[in-house]
């Protein structure tokens, strides 16, 4: 099964949805059907409550998905590459590949997302106060802008990774031209607010015996987990700061025909040389990636009659690297791959591989010279 659920591409970026986003939309259908409208716009009946629920739903998850889309149009337009957005448990990420080359950079793309949110919100709640709408669009109007501008001050609070605590870590960036240190303060607020929030939905559950306290906990857990992430990063960075893909590339690896069937290949190949991963050249040039494991995942019986081309990972799907690449650029879009790895080709030439194992191996060396 895959890992997320695809819906295309908007403006050229890949748009899809974690598995963990579904449940999530399932609840708020079924409260706002079942509880919201029927106490704010009471008398519509159950059919009228589901379809206002759906497309509340829709258009809450919109809106979301346009705060996202406000970050990653900001940041390709200052350079970044964005490998796509999710949406997932609580809410969506704009998944930014690189680093930002200044503070500058940082608190745009920062403030990108919740300013479109802040139009949505505003505007959602300016039609319900200002115009006669119907009813069922009222109610929708309404709840639409409610949570977004509740979720949007939420959002601003300055506890890393939320963007509130982005803008704080691009704000201190500037004022103390250190990147190391605002990532230390501002990590440091949002593991605080991280414990707060366990702290608080521990406390409401003992005091009141509602559950319903419980995503107050999980949601601090999680922020809690983004914030120490992010030191990890910031210690990673540091101990590869200077080092670039060509300090750790795999030159000249061994490659792999199109045409051959699996079983050819691990009788001519595998036996002689055993990689894990293996790149796909047809003889003019790269066309793919075999991971061993998709070797694996062929039934035995099928090796005789599969070729590679059919079980490789084609190349539009693979990670490509530069050279000249800084280590700590590389792994994020390393880690963010399946793969785990990615190819070097320079004017169609195959450089070499790279894999993040490669780079964590770089990690040790360095940091045990620190």
């Amino acid at each position: 099964m895959r890992r997320s659920i695809s819906f295309g591409r908007i403006a050229g970026i890949p748009v899809g949805a974690s598995w963990t986003w579904l449940p999530v939309v399932a609840l708020i259908v079924w409260w706002y059907a079942s509880d919201v409208f029927p106490h704010r716009n009471p008398g519509l009946g159950d059919g009228v409550y589901l379809a206002m629920a759906v497309i509340e739903g829709a258009l809450f998850f919109s809106a979301l998905l346009l705060h996202e889309l406000g970050h990653a149009l900001r940041a390709r337009r200052e350079g970044i590459r964005i490998d796509g957005i999710t949406l997932w448990l609580f809410g969506g990420v704009a998944r930014i590949n690189g680093e930002f080359p200044n503070a500058g950079v940082e608190l745009r793309v920062a403030i990108a997302g919740p300013l479109v949110t802040l139009a949505i919100g505003g505007g959602a709640l300016l039609a319900s106060w200002l115009l006669a709408l119907p009813a069922a669009v009222d109610g929708v109007a309404f709840w639409l802008g409610v949570p977004s501008l509740i979720l949007l001050v939420f959002n601003l609070i300055p506890a890393y990774p939320l963007d509130g605590g982005r803008i704080l870590h691009a704000l201190l960036w500037a004022w103390r031209d250190d990147r190391r240190g605002a990532t230390r303060i501002s990590a440091a607020i949002g593991r605080g607010f991280g414990y707060l929030l366990v702290g608080g939905g521990v406390f409401l559950i003992w005091n009141t015996g509602e559950f319903q306290w419980l995503w107050l906990g999980v949601m601090g857990y999680f922020l809690l987990g983004a914030a120490v992430g992010e030191s990890r990063s910031e210690t990673v960075r540091d101990a590869l700061e200077g080092l670039t893909v060509a300090d750790v590339i795999e030159r000249d690896p061994v490659c792999v025909l199109p045409t051959l069937t699996l079983a050819e290949f691990f009788e001519a190949i595998v036996w002689e040389k055993r990689h894990t991963t293996y790149p796909v050249f047809d003889g003019e040039r790269v066309v793919g990636l075999l991971p061993f494991g998709r070797v694996a995942a062929v039934p035995r019986a099928e090796w005789d009659r599969t070729r590679i081309s059919s079980a490789m990972v084609p190349l539009e799907e693979v990670v490509l690297l530069d050279e000249h690449t800084p280590l700590g650029e590389a792994i994020g879009a390393l880690a963010a791959s399946e793969l785990q790895r990615g190819l070097v080709i320079e004017e169609e030439r195959l450089v070499g591989l790279v894999s993040v194992s490669d780079i964590a191996r770089a990690f040790e060396r360095r940091a045990r010279m620190l």
